[in-house]
């Protein structure tokens, strides 16, 4: 504002600029200020896609989150099944009895939208021309519709599905304690030639480490148990 012919000023009032400014300031509670070079601000769009940049950061974030949630609610019997969403609707269309996780479905397909807006808001900024850039039309108008989309999302993704998420604790239990990747955690008192050859056992033969590292008297039970409680595998090593 202000600025006029890209950035000279040019037919405005003295202290036009900087009185909008102060006004802007004042009706929005946001301290804005003058761009110390109008010349540049005209033409230069590059906070539009820092902006953008954030947004789309944030997009992927949750996209990956809602992967998460959908990867462990999978099931009940051919999946994870660590944990149960919400039901949203009665079921499959295709499939009696098929809870599909929809809430976190949406919110990828939103935050799929979000990056392709980030190209666009990308590809706009960059087809300015020497001190102008007639492109902040769709600038804008993609960064707001970015920005209120994004923000329903989350919203529903809140309301929807995360308040509702239920643990199955036993389910859980049955994967750690049958998981052979547990063996990391006995490296520091069967070296790694022992562990990796447990490891190894438990696989071909489908048996538990937990078995056979009792069966092979390498620890006793609640040497075992100490060591493998959950609890205790989530920091590093405390002697």
């Amino acid at each position: 504002l202000g600025a006029t012919a890209i950035g000279t000023g040019i037919n405005s009032p003295q202290g036009y600029a900087q009185l909008v400014v102060a006004r802007l300031a004042e009706i929005s509670d946001i301290p804005v200020r003058l761009s110390t070079n109008l010349v540049e601000a005209t033409w230069d769009t590059g906070a539009y896609v820092q902006t953008s940049g954030v947004l789309k950061r944030t997009a992927v974030k949750i996209s990956k989150i809602c992967n998460d949630l959908r990867l462990l609610s999978s099931g009940p019997r051919t999946g994870f099944h660590e944990i149960n969403l919400p039901r949203m609707q009665p079921g499959s269309s295709i499939m009696p009895g098929k809870v599909n996780p929809v809430i976190p479905e949406v919110v990828n397909q939103v935050a799929f939208d979000i990056i392709g807006k980030d190209v666009t808001i990308t590809l706009a900024a960059e087809a300015g021309q020497l001190e102008l850039n007639v492109m902040e039309p769709i600038i804008a108008f993609t960064l707001f519709t970015g920005i209120r989309r994004l923000a329903r999302a989350f919203s529903t993704l809140q309301e929807r599905c995360v308040a509702g998420i239920t643990a199955n604790t036993d389910r859980c239990r049955q994967l750690v304690e049958n998981s052979i990747g547990i063996v990391t955690a006995l490296n520091t008192r069967l070296g790694y030639e022992t562990s990796a050859s447990i490891a190894k056992e438990a696989l071909e033969s489908g048996r538990s480490v937990m078995d056979l590292v009792l069966e092979k008297q390498l620890l006793t039970r609640e040497e075992l148990d100490e060591l493998l409680l959950p609890e205790n595998m989530i920091h590093p090593f405390l002697k």
